[in-house]
């Protein structure tokens, strides 16, 4: 049986358990991720920065047919998640960049791998939607994603070399597909 709002399932539960979703931006799924996201943006943010965060790019950004919401489900519940964008949309020129946002693991379900899983099921979503290229961008209080996106072949940016950084502390980096 097919739950409304799934798009596809890029995975199968695997031996950890965890599913891997496709969803629609407004799949009620969803909130499991913002819920998940605001509590972290809230601790290494205060609750002024999650508030921004959150609100600089509502759920809708990521909407079909140029977005994808990617999320992780352990025994009923979202434990990690991310989602994608065109990068500088310009009407009638198919976007060649995406962006990736919301990427999150709850703290509960960290050093698993989940944050890998995330960022590969984005990508294929990402290959899959015919983008070329990603960009991301990561906060200062949030050296563990430094690390991971480092880790898995993803290129630091002077943050000086763009013209729209979404912050003035933001962490850039690109990647290829």
């Amino acid at each position: 049986m097919t739950r409304p709002g799934i798009e596809g399932t890029i995975g199968t539960t695997g031996v950890d358990g965890v599913r891997m979703l496709t969803v629609r931006h407004d799949d009620p799924r969803v909130e499991g991720l913002l819920a998940g996201l605001s509590e972290e943006y809230t601790e290494r943010y205060g609750a002024e920065g999650a508030a921004n965060e959150l609100s600089r790019y509502p759920i809708t950004e990521f909407a079909a047919p140029h977005g994808r919401v990617v999320l992780a489900e352990l025994d009923g519940g979202i434990v990690a998640g991310g989602a994608l964008r065109p990068y500088r949309p310009r009407p009638g020129i198919a976007p060649t960049t995406a962006e990736f946002k919301r990427i999150w693991t709850s703290s509960r379900h960290r050093r698993r791998g989940l944050g890998r899983k995330v960022m590969t099921a984005l990508e294929a979503a990402a290959r899959e939607l015919g983008y070329r290229d990603v960009i991301l961008f990561t906060g200062p209080n949030q050296p563990e994603a430094v690390a991971l996106y480092e880790r898995i072949g993803y290129r630091w940016v002077d943050p000086a070399t763009i013209d729209d950084l979404p912050y003035s502390r933001a962490i850039p980096f690109v990647h290829g597909l």
